[in-house]
């Protein structure tokens, strides 16, 4: 269980979160929702702590996030895996290595600066590649890849992390239809097939409706929105986005989520 307590995140005394108090139960699939400015980045970053949080407290279950420091936060990191809009990829290294970067928690830093991965490393970050058809890349340069692409690099760097719960800041925003579908897809599957609670902040209503088993809509860096995706009505967005709400409704047919296709994983979390 992630439970947040009265969070709030301030920028010269402007606040960019205010107050946020949820509790999300492990297994959880949560579509963070809201105008461009509403906190959500800021939200998902002081819970995987690359932000800290001004006031309040973050657990997960019987820790106490906001007071980690030293190997307990970057184990906290590990656990709690991020996966960024731009990727975040080394683009000089190949696709392999990348994925294996998601090991550096589970190996010592002389080896990871050697890249001297384990047989059984590099079998979970080919079978991570696998699941996401894109293991015929492996040799390839990060940063030859098409968007897409990178974008499924980092969901397996993300999933090799054995994480318990996956932080997913704006993933599809940089992609097209197909390429977002992939991608949402991929995030469902890890979730249906592992348990690892998803926070994924989303754009598109549609996209938050279709694949999210709760929404948590942001304003002004305040929670006005915590329910079930069919009780976020028409009005009720109108009224968490104002005048960007015809951007985000665009009611276009959305692909059935696919939960199960291929086999899962070989990975142990």
């Amino acid at each position: 269980m992630l439970v947040l307590d009265g969070v709030d995140r301030y920028y010269n005394n402007k606040a960019a979160v205010s107050g946020v108090s949820l509790s999300i139960p492990s297994g959880s699939f949560v579509g963070v929702i809201g105008r461009s400015g509403a906190g959500k980045s800021t939200l998902l970053r002081m819970i995987n702590r690359l932000v800290d949080p001004t006031a309040g407290s973050i657990r997960f279950d019987d820790l106490d996030v906001t007071r980690l420091n030293g190997q307990a936060l970057r184990d906290w990191r590990a656990r709690c895996a991020m996966i960024f809009q731009q990727f975040n990829l080394v683009g000089r290294l190949d696709v392999l290595t990348n994925v294996l970067m998601g090991r550096l928690n589970k190996v010592s830093t002389p080896r990871a600066l050697m890249r001297m991965w384990s047989e059984e490393d590099r079998a979970i970050a080919l079978s991570a590649l696998e699941q996401f058809d894109i293991a015929n890349l492996a040799a390839q340069r990060a940063d030859s890849l098409s968007g897409g692409q990178q974008q499924r690099v980092a969901i397996a760097r993300a999933l090799v992390q054995e994480p318990d719960a996956i932080l997913a800041d704006e993933p599809i925003a940089s992609l097209d239809p197909r390429n977002t579908k992939v991608v949402m897809d991929a995030l469902l599957r890890i979730n249906k097939h592992y348990g690892i609670t998803v926070l994924c902040n989303l754009h598109s209503l549609d996209l938050a409706r279709n694949y999210c088993d709760r929404l948590i809509g942001m304003s002004a860096g305040r929670l006005v929105f915590d329910g079930a995706p069919a009780a976020l009505t028409d009005d009720v967005a109108r009224e968490l986005y104002g005048l960007e709400a015809g951007e985000v409704m665009d009611h276009a047919p959305a692909a059935r989520p696919q939960e199960t296709s291929g086999e899962a994983i070989a990975v142990a979390v």
